[in-house]
């Protein structure tokens, strides 16, 4: 066996283990958790959406403890200031009296940062995150600092109650890597969620399996695998037919006020070689594109007047184009 072979097959097992530990307090959401770690394999942020009581901040604490990475949870509220995340300078008066300014670090400064209910923040505040999503770094007080490496953010959102909220705008939603719903567990799961938290006998402690920087060995290492001509045609095939002016599907596309960038394939075939990867496969595959194109695209689809008022869905324009392009492979 190569040494290359070993190497990507010892990778494989820390994921594996990584997702062992974290289904110990974690009940079903066994795609959620896969395609966290998409994420995060690939150095990207994620979006969880899903009604609240799902276990979203209960994923992303288990997820810091499987990699002893530091956490830190900022719940967004309309009063949250910028300074509240990143931090600020504070007045210091040393024994001698003598006055200086020092940097009171924010809760920003971890590996693993939870924006909870990121949509309750003002658009002030919610593109505090902005420079620090995508730069890994944080100006404050005239001094740019760097972030921990790693540095991921995984913000949540509820669907339904809109109320007092900002929705994000399209730049902010762009530096997610993936937008993942989080959906209601199943009868069965419910049961087994009580049975979790409720039992007295109930052992579900979490055990560190890697430490963070083993995110950036792998990054670098699934980076190598490869995506055919054909693949790649067809991702960038898929990510056209998201634009009304470019695609052929007119019967859902026609909903469609704008379709993705460039970070969209970005992010598809960043991801669909961690599911490659992740599935002990050295290429990337058709099968592997359709799979991350829901969660890489659905948030940088943006419907029209129409499209919002028939109610469709960018899932279901995404699964249409995906149809239309079966003869493509």
């Amino acid at each position: 066996m190569s040494e290359a072979k070993i190497e990507l097959e010892k990778y494989q097992q820390i994921i594996n283990s990584i997702k062992h530990e974290m289904e110990k307090r974690i009940v079903g959401q066994k795609e959620v958790i896969e395609q966290i770690l998409w994420a995060i394999c690939s150095g990207g942020h994620v979006l969880l959406e899903g009604v609240p009581g799902l276990g979203k901040t209960l994923m992303v604490h288990a997820l810091a403890q499987t990699m002893e990475m530091s956490f830190q949870r900022i719940q967004f509220t309309p009063d949250l200031m910028p300074a509240d995340i990143l931090g600020t300078n504070i007045l210091q008066i040393s024994d001698e009296g003598k006055q200086r300014f020092q940097f009171q670090y924010g809760p920003i400064f971890a590996h693993v940062v939870l924006a909870d209910e990121i949509n309750r923040a003002t658009p002030k505040t919610q593109s505090a995150l902005l420079e620090a999503m995508q730069e890994r770094t944080v100006t404050a007080g005239g001094e740019t600092r760097p972030l921990p490496a790693p540095f991921f953010v995984l913000a949540t959102q509820n669907p339904l109650e809109q109320e007092g909220t900002y929705p994000l705008p399209e730049a902010q939603l762009d530096r997610f890597i993936l937008k993942v719903h989080v959906p209601f567990p199943t009868v069965e799961e419910l049961k087994q969620i009580v049975q979790l938290t409720e039992s007295a006998s109930s052992t579900n402690t979490i055990s560190p399996v890697a430490e963070g920087a083993i995110l950036q060995e792998i990054k670098q290492v699934v980076k190598e695998l490869l995506v055919a001509e054909p693949v790649l045609d067809y991702a960038v095939k898929l990510l056209m037919a998201t634009h009304p002016e470019q695609s052929q599907v007119s019967e859902v596309v026609q909903y469609v006020k704008a379709g993705a960038g460039p970070r969209g394939l970005q992010a598809m075939i960043a991801t669909a070689k961690i599911r490659a990867f992740l599935h002990g496969r050295y290429n990337v595959s058709f099968a592997d594109i359709e799979a991350v194109a829901f969660p890489t695209l659905r948030h940088r689809i943006f419907l029209n007047f129409e499209g919002e008022a028939t109610g469709v869905k960018t899932d279901q324009i995404i699964q249409k184009i995906i149809d239309s392009l079966e003869n493509e492979k």
